[in-house]
């Protein structure tokens, strides 16, 4: 099996500053549903988890330098979330994936350097 890290990309702070705890279980629901999807269609979830709001992280830029707290003005999307898939289908997977798209974030599939990549 190959494994993939899909990654939830868009408002990671939405969740917790925007919506109503009502639609906030609607959206956790969804989420639920996904991972019961994966399983019925034979991928497997080896990791993944939803992340605190973006005023909790720090930010180094590119090239190194002092570090900077959260939330980041500058910065238009980030990763709310993550998964780490194994799976034989990728465009199954990619399928799947439409379920958490469907609530408005941007999902991207990616699939995760092995040791015998490094090699060729």
């Amino acid at each position: 099996m190959t494994e993939y890290v899909v990654l939830i990309v868009g408002d990671a702070d939405r969740w917790w500053t925007t919506m109503s705890m009502d639609q906030r279980q609607d959206g956790y629901a969804e989420y639920a549903r996904f991972a019961d999807e994966l399983g019925k269609r034979g991928h497997k979830i080896t990791g993944g988890a939803e992340l605190h709001a973006t005023s909790e992280g720090r930010r180094i830029p590119p090239g190194g330098g002092a570090a900077t707290e959260g939330p980041f003005a500058e910065v238009t999307e980030q990763v709310g979330g993550f998964y780490q898939v194994e799976t034989d289908d990728l465009d199954d997977l990619v399928d799947c994936c439409q379920i958490i798209a469907a609530l408005g974030d941007g999902v991207q599939v990616r699939r995760v350097v092995t040791p015998e990549d490094r090699e060729t």
